[in-house]
């Protein structure tokens, strides 16, 4: 049973004892932290072991480095991602600011990527937002006791 107290007259918001559905959305920010950091995994290794599949030569890319650079970025950085989703679980601010910046980095690395999977990189940009509202809005009801 969730207790409230506001006192009479208060324009503030209610001050909760237990944690109230938003805390849900940090749940789902590191959850999809986890996938995001398995899809950027998954695009680093098709980066390095297929890169032929990319719709344009490395030189056309917007930072313009062969795709074994590309391969090992996305790779190293999808695992760092999924690490920091993993970290979400504490409840400790430093893991929803650090969550922040690693997906913002996630969506400008997308960015540069944009050329050699459009479609794919504009989801994971879409995703990173998405990550990065719900880690801002509302996480400080999930703070560690």
């Amino acid at each position: 049973m969730t207790h409230y107290a506001e006192p009479e007259g208060s324009t503030q918001a209610a001050s909760y004892d237990e944690p109230t559905g938003w805390v849900g959305w940090i749940m789902f920010a590191a959850f999809m932290m986890m996938l995001l950091g398995v899809f950027h995994a998954i695009q680093g290794l098709v980066a390095l072991f297929a890169d032929e599949k990319f719709r344009v030569a490395d030189s056309d890319l917007f930072v313009s480095v062969d795709y074994t650079t590309w391969g090992w970025v996305h790779l190293i950085g999808g695992i760092i991602v999924a690490v920091a989703g993993f970290s979400l679980f504490t409840g400790w601010l430093l893991a929803r600011i650090v969550g922040v910046i690693v997906v913002a980095a996630s969506a400008i690395v997308n960015s540069a990527f944009l050329a050699a999977y459009p479609i794919w990189s504009a989801i994971m940009i879409a995703v990173d937002i998405l990550i990065i509202w719900a880690l801002t809005v509302h996480g400080a009801e999930m703070k560690k006791v």
